[in-house]
């Protein structure tokens, strides 16, 4: 039976070793390719106005009998020539063009991989965007490492920079990392059932030296500098860097409620610095909404009195990018717990 236990173990061990083998294979050629065609992605644009029309258009062929139909094309017709005549006189008057929204959308993933393509989005928005336009980002992310938010909120910070109105939808979750992007937006609305704060910091790492003293294996860390090195995998941690590693976890966390704090001062910081999420409502009690209400809704009000552009930068991905993007998703459904769906992990450097 214990040899049984043993070769368990081993062969888990084994597979592990395997599957982060390849995963960084995978990763260097992915690199190598991208090096080798630098133009990886370009951008499209889509017309939502237009899109809604079409939807408009298409269920009322279905829905109106004949009479009816070539009633409201008549309306249609009527509402279109009053439109045209309205943009001429304005135009005769001095008055730009209607105000557009810009609408990105960012899903992110634990190392914030997607700001790769969100810098890509606001650097084309704010070539062409005025001050009356707006941007609207759909924001789902249930956090991850510091730095990788730290960047994706900066780039946010740039459209705040221009004197572009930012407006932020949370429709599902925006905990930890998420939340610090959305604190940046003028106006931060949420579905009533997303999940919204989780202003803390969480870092957990395992370590395996009492197994391998156990198997009479050495492991030598040599390191320059005092707290090079605090928490280790595989030698002995000291209670020293423990309160190093705690203190180190402190700070970040104190970063992030300044953070916070800094661009909502409304919220009261010490009392929703917990760590805990809350549901949409009960965030608007808190303050760390404004208002509830789903991105459905709140584009299809925009569409009548501005043009709304869905901006996406798309990259031209090869096998090998796909082949990655299916053994990440595999590895982060089988790892991601709750508690780190809702906190927010140490960057990487903290633990090195």
């Amino acid at each position: 039976m214990e040899f049984l236990i043993e070769y368990g173990l081993f062969l888990a061990k084994s597979v592990t070793v395997l599957v982060s083998v390849l995963v960084v294979i995978v990763v260097i050629f992915g690199s190598a390719q991208r090096q080798k065609d630098p133009d990886v992605g370009h951008i499209e644009v889509k017309n939502l106005n237009d899109s809604l029309e079409g939807i408009t258009h298409s269920l009322k062929s279905i829905v109106l009998n004949p009479e009816l139909l070539k009633k409201d094309a008549k309306q249609e017709k009527k509402k279109e020539k009053e439109k045209h005549k309205t943009q001429k006189k304005d135009l005769k008057q001095g008055e730009g063009p209607r105000p557009r929204m810009f609408v990105v959308d960012f899903v992110g993933d634990v190392q914030a991989s997607e700001v790769v393509n969100l810098r890509e989005e606001i650097t084309a928005i704010l070539s062409v965007a005025e001050q009356q336009d707006e941007v609207l980002v759909r924001l789902e992310s249930p956090g991850g490492v510091v730095h990788g938010y730290g960047l994706a909120a900066s780039q946010l910070q740039r459209i705040r920079n221009k004197s572009v109105p930012l407006t932020v939808a949370v429709d599902k979750v925006a905990a930890s990392g998420g939340y610090m992007m959305a604190c940046i937006a003028n106006k931060i609305i949420a579905a009533p059932f997303s999940l919204l704060g989780s202003i803390g910091v969480v870092a957990q790492i395992p370590n395996f030296h009492r197994i391998l003293k156990k198997n009479d294996i050495d492991v030598e860390i040599l390191t320059a500098g005092e707290y090079k090195r605090t928490l280790t995998l595989f030698g002995e941690n000291t209670d020293k860097a423990r309160e190093k590693f705690v203190d180190d976890l402190e700070d970040v966390h104190e970063l992030f409620k300044d953070f916070v704090s800094d661009n909502r001062p409304q919220v009261d910081i010490e009392k929703v610095a917990t760590g805990e999420a809350w549901f949409g409502k009960r965030a608007l009690e808190r303050d760390l909404v404004d208002e509830l209400k789903t991105s459905d809704e709140y584009i299809v009000d925009s569409c009548a009195d501005r043009d709304v552009f869905l901006v996406k930068y798309v990259v031209h991905k090869n096998k090998m990018d796909k082949l990655f993007e299916r053994v990440t998703r595999l590895w982060m459904g089988s790892t991601l717990s709750r508690q780190t769906m809702l906190q927010q992990t140490l960057p990487n450097q903290f633990i090195q």
